[in-house]
């Protein structure tokens, strides 16, 4: 029960930030800019895809460029959402009476996690119901368009949970910002070394937040992506924990 009161607490800090707000009002503004972008795309090929017998459709052309977009555009915002979740307790210094209330860690981590992550698959409903529009004009393959949603959705979880991670080790929301997009991005472009052909390239592609994604959002649905997601998710979350307890031993 303290799990959703935290989490509602979280989430409410953050629609009552402008931050939030502003990065509610980019991330939709700039997905529906791209949206209608891919939109035109599809009608200017059109024509030449109607004399072509395997030609993609429009959750292929439309759909999985969208939500590989979006992913990108996230990439870069959620740092700003997980920033301060921790660090920011810590440098007003209410962290010290948040760990002396009688709740524990895995409570504190997983109130704080969810209040994010509810806020950021906000943010996703939003993307993923734009495609939707396009039954008005065509057909949409769902099963591709649930599994890039599955993809994108797992993919959040773990840019908040490292974010989470990273927010706990400073008392500097922008040094959290800062630490946290570089290390995601560290991770994104590991699909890069990965595909360069360079010993060892198969177990850094395996590691890259990118090329599980790739993979989701090609309809390619493998439980070790999705076992890659959740163990990197409770990895985070788990040293988390173990960081606050380690805050708690001093105080």
């Amino acid at each position: 029960m303290m799990v959703l009161t935290l989490a509602a607490r979280e989430l409410r800090s953050l629609f009552l930030s402008p931050l939030g707000w502003v990065i509610l009002a980019v991330v939709s503004g700039l997905c529906a800019y791209f949206f209608l972008l891919y939109v035109d795309l599809y009608l200017q090929l059109q024509p030449k895809l109607a004399g072509l017998a395997s030609a993609p459709g429009i959750t292929g052309i439309i759909v999985a460029p969208l939500f590989g977009t979006a992913a990108t555009v996230l990439l870069l915002v959620t740092p700003l959402l997980t920033m301060r979740l921790v660090s920011e307790e810590r440098r007003s210094q209410t962290l010290s009476l948040l760990l002396s209330a009688p709740i524990s860690m895995t409570e504190i981590i997983l109130g704080k996690f969810l209040g994010v992550l509810t806020f950021v698959l906000l943010m996703l409903a939003i993307v993923a119901v734009m495609p939707l529009t396009l039954y008005a004009g065509g057909e949409l393959d769902l099963g591709l368009w649930a599994s890039g949603l599955l993809g994108l959705a797992l993919l959040l979880a773990s840019f908040c949970s490292i974010g989470l991670y990273i927010s706990t080790l400073t008392s500097q929301p922008v040094v959290a910002a800062v630490a946290s997009f570089g290390l995601l991005l560290l991770l994104w472009v590991l699909n890069m070394a990965g595909s360069s052909g360079a010993e060892g390239g198969g177990a850094l592609a395996y590691l890259s937040l990118l090329s599980h994604y790739q993979r989701l959002l090609k309809g390619i649905f493998s439980s070790s992506d999705v076992v890659y997601y959740l163990l990197l998710i409770v990895t985070s979350l788990v040293f988390s924990v173990r960081r606050l307890d380690a805050d708690r031993l001093r105080h």
